[in-house]
This record gives C-alpha cells, sequence and structure tokens, in this order.
C-alpha cells in the first residue's frame, strides 16, 4: 500500500498582498461506512443539548483544574482571595446598622437585580452581599491560570456565570425585597397574575405560538409598513423597492442588505423610528433585501448563495432600474459581512457600480467577536454541524438560546423574576415583536459560515477565496460608513472598528449609545442619546480603537442624520431627480406584490 501523501504545504501571505490563489484546502477528514449511523446519534444528542457540545465544555473545565493544580502559587492566591472577602463580610455585618457603613461589593454596571432600595436593607443586604462576593471570588479564579487556553478559561468563567445566575438569591420570593414588596402592595395578587402568566407561557410553547402579546403591532399594517412594492423574487430573497415620498430624489439609490438571522424590518419598525421611512423621507430612493425563512428544502444552499442570488441579483436589479446610477449599499450584521465580500468581489473583478458601503454592526474580522467566540472551537461546530446537517437547517429557537445565555441575568432571570414572581407582563414594543420573529439558517450556509468567518478568520486574513480566487479588502476604493455600538454583545465595537485596520480608503467611523439593535434603531428625538464621529481620509496611518475612543468627544442626539448628511456628500456630484419608476416590467422586474412582500411572513 503506498503512503498517504501529506498536504501541500502553503506559505501564509502578508496581509498587504493581494494573492491571486487561494491555499489549498485542507484535507477532509476521512470517512467510514457508519459515518451516517455517527452523525444521526450526536445530532440527536445536539438537539438534546440546545446544539452545545458537552465535550468542549468538559475539555474546558479538564484545562483549567489541570493547570489550576499544578500553580500552587496561584492557589494560595485564591485561598486568600477568599479569606479577604469573609473579612469583608464579616466586617460589614458588624457595622451594617452605622449611618457611614458601605457595603464592600458593588453589582457590575450592567447587573440590575440588586436596584430595589430593600437590598440595602437587614437581612436581604448580607445575602446580596454573599452572592457578590463569591461572584468576585470566582472572577478570580477563572483568569489569569498559568498554561491554560484563554478560550478554555473564558468558558469556564462563563459557565460558572449561568450557574450563579440560577441561584442568586435576588430569582427566591422568599429572598428577593422586591418580590415581597410587590406581594404586600397587591396583597398577594402579584403571585396568581404571575402564575397565570407561567401557564399560559407554557401553552404558548406547547403549541409554538408567539410568546409576547404584540399588541397593536402587526407586520404590514403597523410594522414593516413603509410603502413600495415588491419588484424582484427568487428563491431566497425578495427585492423591495419604496415608493418614493418627495417630489424629487436623489439620483444614486440605496441598496439595504440586511441580516438573515432576523426578519428585515428590524430596519423598517414602527413609521417613526424606522430607518428606511427615514431615508424614502429625506428624498432617497430605497431598496431592500427581505430574505427568505428557509427549510429543510434549502439545506444546501452556500454561502456564496447568498452572494450571488441575494446581494448581486439585488444589485443587478436596483442598477436596471435606476440606470446609469452610482448604488450606495448598506448592510447590517450579517448583511454587512455578505455585503464585504460582495463589494471586494465586485473591486477584484472592475465592477465599479457601487459608489459606497455603509456597516451597520457589521464585522469583517472576527478575531474579537467578543462571547460568541465562547460557542465556536472544532468540537462545539462539529456537534452544530451534525444537528444541521440532521434537520437540514439551524433553528431559530436553537440559536435565540444562545444569544439569551450571553445575557443570561437579564433576558432570562430578570425576566422571569418580574413576569412569574411579581405578575408584570411584557409591554408589547415594536423591537419585542421582532425579536421573536426570528428565521432559520440553511445547514451549508451556515457551516461555511461558522467554519470560514469566525473560526478561521478567512476574510481579513487574506484567504478567503471567491470564484477560485482570494479577495481583499482593501481592494474596495469607495467610501465606507461604519457604525458601531458602545454595549454590542455580538458585534463588539472594537471588532466592528477593525474595518479600519483592513481598508486604506475613506473611511467615516461612528460609534453610538446603545447595543446590537437599540444603537441602529436611534431615530432622531430619541432621548438619552449620543455617538461619536470621526473620519479617516485614504492613505492616512491607522488609529488604534482605544485612541479614537479618548479622541472623539460624545455627540447629543441621533446617529441618522450624519449618515443622511454623508450619503448626500457622496452623489457623485449629481442633483436631484424626479423619482424613478417604481420596477421595470419591460426587463423583468415588474412589481409583484405591494411590501413588504411574502416572504416576511412566513414562520
Amino acid at each position: 500500500m503506498s503512503a498517504k501523501p501529506k498536504p501541500a504545504t502553503v506559505t501564509p501571505l502578508p496581509i498587504a498582498a493581494k494573492p491571486t490563489q487561494p491555499p489549498a484546502p485542507r484535507p477532509a477528514a476521512p470517512q467510514h461506512k457508519y459515518e451516517t449511523f455517527d452523525k444521526a446519534l450526536r445530532a440527536s444528542m445536539a438537539r438534546m443539548t440546545s446544539g452545545l457540545s458537552p465535550y468542549a465544555a468538559a475539555a474546558a473545565w479538564a484545562d483549567w483544574m489541570a493547570h489550576l493544580a499544578t500553580a500552587p502559587g496561584r492557589q494560595i492566591e485564591l485561598m486568600e482571595q477568599a479569606g479577604q472577602n469573609a473579612l469583608k463580610l464579616t466586617t460589614y455585618l458588624t457595622r451594617q446598622f452605622r449611618e457611614d457603613a458601605e457595603a464592600p461589593f458593588n453589582p457590575k454596571p450592567e447587573d440590575h437585580r440588586f436596584t430595589h432600595e430593600g437590598w440595602t436593607k437587614p437581612p436581604f443586604n448580607m445575602m446580596q452581599q454573599g452572592f457578590l462576593a463569591v461572584q468576585d471570588w470566582w472572577d478570580h479564579a477563572t483568569c489569569c491560570i498559568p498554561g491554560a487556553l484563554p478560550q478554555n478559561t473564558d468558558r469556564v468563567d462563563f459557565m460558572v456565570r449561568q450557574l450563579l445566575d440560577m441561584i442568586a438569591p435576588s430569582n427566591l420570593p422568599q429572598l428577593n425585597p422586591e418580590i415581597l414588596a410587590q406581594a404586600r402592595d397587591t396583597k398577594g395578587q402579584s403571585l396568581i397574575a404571575g402564575l397565570n402568566l407561567l401557564m399560559r407561557d407554557i401553552e404558548d410553547a406547547a403549541t409554538d405560538r408567539p410568546h409576547a402579546d404584540s399588541g397593536d403591532f402587526i407586520v404590514g399594517e403597523t410594522l414593516a409598513c413603509t410603502p413600495g412594492q415588491v419588484v424582484f423574487r427568487n428563491e431566497i430573497m425578495e427585492l423591495i423597492q419604496y415608493s418614493p415620498q418627495t417630489e424629487t430624489v436623489q439620483a444614486e439609490p440605496i441598496l439595504i442588505v440586511p441580516a438573515w438571522i432576523m426578519k428585515y424590518y428590524i430596519l423598517d419598525l414602527s413609521p417613526h423610528n424606522s430607518l428606511i421611512n427615514y431615508l424614502v423621507g429625506q428624498g432617497f430612493t430605497v431598496f431592500a433585501i427581505s430574505w427568505v425563512n428557509p427549510g429543510a428544502e434549502l439545506r444546501d444552499t452556500t454561502l456564496d448563495d447568498y452572494r450571488t442570488k441575494g446581494v448581486m441579483a439585488a444589485v443587478d436589479a436596483v442598477a436596471t432600474i435606476v440606470p446609469d446610477q452610482k448604488i450606495h449599499a448598506c448592510g447590517y450584521c450579517l448583511g454587512g459581512t455578505i455585503l464585504s465580500i460582495t463589494a471586494a468581489t465586485m473591486a477584484r473583478d472592475g465592477d465599479s457600480r457601487l459608489g459606497s458601503v455603509t456597516l451597520l454592526a457589521a464585522q469583517t474580522d472576527f478575531t474579537e467577536a467578543g462571547e460568541l467566540l465562547l460557542f465556536l472551537d472544532e468540537s462545539q461546530v462539529a456537534y452544530l454541524d451534525d444537528m444541521m446537517w440532521d434537520q437540514g437547517y439551524l433553528d431559530q429557537r436553537q440559536m435565540s438560546g444562545a444569544f439569551q445565555a450571553l445575557r443570561a441575568e437579564d433576558l432570562i432571570w430578570t425576566r422571569a423574576v418580574r413576569r412569574y414572581l411579581m405578575g408584570l407582563d411584557d409591554k408589547a414594543a415594536d423591537i419585542s415583536v421582532w425579536n421573536q420573529d426570528a428565521t432559520r439558517m440553511p445547514y451549508k450556509m451556515h457551516s461555511q459560515y461558522l467554519r470560514s468567518l469566525f473560526m478561521e478568520n478567512r476574510l481579513s486574513a487574506g484567504r478567503y477565496a471567491v470564484d477560485g480566487r482570494v479577495i481583499a479588502l482593501k481592494d474596495i476604493k469607495v467610501p465606507f460608513f461604519v457604525v458601531g455600538t458602545e454595549k454590542d454583545h455580538i458585534a463588539p465595537w472594537h471588532s466592528v472598528y477593525k474595518t479600519a485596520l483592513f481598508t486604506d480608503g475613506d473611511l467615516t467611523f461612528v460609534l453610538t449609545k446603545g447595543g446590537h439593535n437599540g444603537g441602529i434603531v436611534s431615530e432622531p428625538g430619541h432621548p438619552h442619546r449620543h455617538y461619536r464621529i470621526g473620519h479617516r481620509t485614504a492613505g492616512a496611518l491607522y488609529t488604534d480603537p482605544d485612541t479614537w475612543l479618548a479622541s472623539h468627544d460624545k455627540q447629543d442626539g441621533s446617529w441618522w442624520p450624519q449618515w443622511r448628511d454623508w450619503l448626500m456628500q457622496s452623489q457623485s456630484g449629481t442633483t436631484p431627480v424626479q423619482p424613478p419608476r417604481i420596477g421595470a416590467p419591460g426587463q423583468r422586474l415588474a412589481p409583484l406584490c405591494p411590501a413588504p412582500g411574502t416572504y416576511v411572513f412566513q414562520k
């Protein structure tokens, strides 16, 4: 038998180089004749754990414990830390009735479980301080373990936080002064109301109904209600062209590429906070993609299909309806990532139809992708891959569980306490209705996305190939407008900012108050909003994010008008024109149905 050939050695290319051929592919894992049986078994196990790999968790604990066991100095330090925390608690216990007594431990800024004044009074203050002392010790215990992989210690820290959030005193009615005060004030009716809400949620889950009352927020009527027409449809997306609201419009149109993990109308919520409605009202011709909610029939749809049949098909349609004009493309979240890939490919191929690129909370580099990286290693992705292989897609409930776990204390436990123990129903809001309207993702596309972008970071590393040739972000020479949000736990702003590191053209960066969604949906007039904005000219030296932050002051208000002005300045010197026709009936782009189309209603 001949020896198994070794894989080709690939010399890493410097970032500044423009490779012409992709690196040799990694040899596929060998398959055996019973592999299907193994994959089916792992898929069934993955469904029981919502796609989380127990092997990855076990490996993290083993790495942490093994290295801590061989670090006696670190053990002594942790014992001293425990003694110091116990001394602080004992001292506070003896002095708590003095006016100058100060609690030794404070909740983290994002922790709102202990804001009620009852937590400052005995005996609840000691339960709160005891919990925070334990939390503080574990924060020390899960960091700085010599030899342990940082990803493993971070994962142990995450798992400990999940456990502590579960057993926090704020979750128990007899230990939470806010629950007791609510029960006293309502003569026990809050507990009855909470029980009714619990029974209703159990029934909704059993019947697969939405978990929140949508109130008056109805898609197509009060949500996603900016007037327009679907002018193109294929198997993965509908393209909406919005009706003009002004007598004249800017000559060059805007194309919006939303994320496909949720419905597109996060950018078209209620009329007053709809970014799309705002742009149309400011005199822009706006197009937006509405992605399909895929089922098992689209299991083999690839990431490149989302580029060709999604973004490129939309660009072709917009260029046909508004000919001879530059297109200003805007991508949100994953939509921004696929837009970056598309723009780099167009630049490589000499396609000059784009006039600018806007990225909203979108990542092009994934080395600092935040706590989502805790769910991603070879074991975890393989486990998830088998589950998607069996189903043909990743279910929205399986995705939402991971996002909720990142903010469990707020999205899971605090919500459960207020809802089931205090009887406070969730107030219907447009963004909460949208938040429950998730979509599935095709098996092959999501597998490719996780491996090539999240795990291997090919796009910014110069190893992402399209049609057999590597693309480079630095080839994009049109102006960039990039928006990050201060409290984004999905696309941390330091990661979003890295677009400035891998491009060298004209770039405007905005850092706005809020999270991944709330920071983007930040309409003029929204109270307590601010932003920072900076401009980098083409060819300027790179500025690191912390230096950028220190050198740009806060400005009160919404960032939307800044983007509007930037878009108007990017109009290539054109003057306003009469609004273009809706669609192009003579070129197979006749209006198909009114906005928001049909895909947005798919469950």
